[in-house]
């Protein structure tokens, strides 16, 4: 079996990583694999200890039309028996285009749950022979939206729990950020744009003082809005609470040393980071919105509250708070959860079913 991926994302978290998961824990098991990922991406990097071959070259996102163009060459140089496009940006619709052109059945992974009219959905996935979601959320919605329930296939996002594994660093941790020894730390890991929820950490932030005035806000990431969430941190006069972090490269070593993660999105495919976390043995605060309630099992591995109720999530915040030893409870949960239903193995099982049947389908046709 050969196959060709379709990566588009710039940086290696979210999507882009679960596609190296995938590329590792198919090597030896496909014959032969071909990445295409754009020119400077993290994924360029660390792809060739698992790929045959890689395309590096320039994706300039949905109004990229000359990528139709690229892919069609490669996929007519390279005679894939299946093309994976595996993110949004271009890679979607444009290498469906290119790969119902070059007459290879096309397989695309949907990793959010932003809604879609009906009449874009009928016209859009009729590019691809199946469609994967990362949570069952997703799938309920492409259902909903009038996609075939035989088209539609659930494959949940993975994580390691062999980098991501209890045991921290307490003493490196308080260094680093700059905590106090009585400082509880909550971390938020998130892009920085408004569907992800930090505003609502912000405005539940007072209460949870209130309660445990020594409270830290560790928020991790990166993203357009982070300026304006400065800025109204500082107006709420809660700028010694809250630190933004930025991006780091080992969250490994950081997440095992948080007391909570707090994830108030309003809308979530599934929440990678809540599977890290959950695998370092960190329970959970998080909106009941998306895939998440399949990351994070209400009153079994963390708690779950309404998107946008914010005095509801300061009270599940606060209640962990005061109860070390429930927050522990969870957190030992939250490991075993992973361990069972997120692992690199059945995420790469899943999507090779998805590949076997896909093409026995071509061939019946």
């Amino acid at each position: 079996m050969k196959l060709l991926h379709v990566e588009s994302g710039m940086h290696l978290y979210g999507g882009a990583l679960q596609v190296l998961f995938l590329l590792r824990a198919l090597k030896g098991l496909a014959t032969d694999q071909v990445l295409v990922c754009p020119r400077d991406s993290a994924i360029l990097g660390l792809a060739p200890a698992y790929v045959d071959r890689i395309h590096a070259v320039p994706m300039r996102g949905d109004g990229d039309l000359v990528l139709i163009g690229r892919l069609h060459r490669i996929l007519r140089a390279e005679q894939p028996d299946l093309v994976h496009l595996h993110s949004r940006r271009g890679a979607d619709v444009l290498g469906g285009i290119a790969a119902r052109l070059a007459g290879i059945p096309a397989i695309v992974s949907r990793r959010v749950d932003n809604p879609e009219p009906r009449w874009l959905v009928a016209a859009k996935y009729r590019l691809y022979a199946h469609v994967v979601t990362i949570s069952a959320a997703i799938r309920q919605l492409l259902l909903a939206e009038g996609l075939a329930a035989e088209k539609v296939t659930c494959v949940p996002s993975a994580v390691d729990t062999d980098r991501y594994r209890p045991g921290g660093e307490p003493d490196w941790f308080r260094r680093e950020f700059g905590l106090a020894g009585d400082e509880p730390a909550l971390g938020m890991i998130a892009q920085f744009i408004p569907r992800k929820g930090q505003c609502s950490l912000v405005d539940a932030a007072p209460a949870i003082l209130a309660r445990h005035p020594r409270t830290r806000f560790l928020l991790f990431g990166r993203g357009p809005e982070r300026g304006l969430l400065e800025a109204l941190v500082a107006e709420r006069g809660l700028a010694e609470r809250f630190l933004f972090a930025g991006f780091r490269d080992d969250l490994p070593r950081v997440l095992p040393n948080l007391d909570m993660v707090v994830h108030p999105a309003c809308r979530e495919g599934l929440g990678v980071a809540l599977l890290q976390a959950a695998a370092c043995g960190v329970p959970t605060v998080a909106s009941r919105v998306g895939g998440i309630p399949e990351a994070v099992r209400d009153g079994e591995s963390g708690l779950l509250v309404e998107p946008g109720d914010t005095p509801a999530l300061a009270a599940a915040v606060n209640r962990l708070l005061a109860h070390p030893a429930l927050a522990r409870h969870y957190g030992a949960a939250g490991r075993v959860l992973v361990q069972r239903a997120f692992s690199i193995e059945a995420m790469m099982r899943g999507n090779l079913a998805v590949y076997r049947s896909t093409l026995a389908a071509t061939a019946r046709h």
